[in-house]
């Protein structure tokens, strides 16, 4: 079984990562939230891949924009969120929470996480210890909550931080280094914060990607994961929105 996860800095405004997930024999991919469908082209072109799935988390246009022009010229099963079939319409395969879908030999667990959007969805494979998390939870940080409530998102990143530990996080957005600074203004004596902070300004400053992350990394540096009640999350939400 072998797998393997390409990036595509999207080098917008946004900070968008296009995420494919490579089955390396038959060198198809899944390509998870295409923003812009010609990075997906010009990426598979250069590296002999081919387009076979793509997977959405939810509706947000820089997490779809894509899609029409990447299945215009092929027929290709799109999976989304059955929630938003309303907002996104080419959504082939409808998903709910629990359900498992499959790539290849791989079995791939979709869990439903609203609070940025209602029908917010994640991509949890256990064999790659692997999640896909679109705009729920960051490194360092978490999504707003746009549609949902405080106490959804609240339960849903609960849901992910019972995740393995060792599974990696892949969100969508190079937002690490504000979700630092912010970490570091709400736990300045937390010093496995101030440590990953020093990394990912390093990292920054060298042009370098800061994902994947880990689950038990976001436990201990992550302040929306770390919050032991809905009321306390909801400050630091209010907070971060105003930071």
């Amino acid at each position: 079984m072998t797998y393997k996860i390409h990036c595509i800095d999207v080098k917008n405004q946004l900070q968008n990562y296009i995420w494919l997930l490579e089955h390396q024999d038959s060198a198809e991919v899944v390509a998870i939230d295409p923003t812009e469908a010609h990075l997906v082209e010009e990426y598979c072109q250069l590296h002999q891949l081919k387009l076979a799935q793509i997977w959405l988390t939810h509706w947000h246009k820089d997490h779809i924009g894509g899609v029409p022009e990447l299945v215009a010229t092929r027929s290709i099963p799109v999976f989304g969120p059955r929630e938003e079939l309303s907002k996104i319409p080419f959504i082939s395969d409808a998903l709910m929470h629990e359900q498992v879908i499959e790539f290849h030999d791989l079995k791939i667990e979709i869990i439903a996480v609203p609070g940025h959007t209602l029908g917010h969805i994640v991509y949890f494979i256990d064999a790659l210890d692997a999640v896909f998390c679109g705009d729920t939870l960051f490194a360092m940080g978490c999504g707003r909550v746009f549609e949902g409530t405080h106490q959804q998102m609240f339960h849903s990143l609960s849901r992910l931080a019972a995740l393995p530990p060792q599974t990696e996080v892949y969100c969508t957005h190079e937002y690490t280094l504000s979700n630092a600074q912010f970490a570091l203004h709400v736990e300045p004596n937390n010093i496995a914060i101030q440590q990953r902070a020093e990394d990912v300004q390093r990292k920054r400053m060298l042009g370098e990607c800061t994902l994947p992350s880990r689950i038990d990394i976001e436990l201990e540096t992550n302040p929306f994961l770390r919050a032991e009640s809905i009321e306390e999350f909801q400050r630091l939400r209010e907070l971060k929105d105003n930071f």
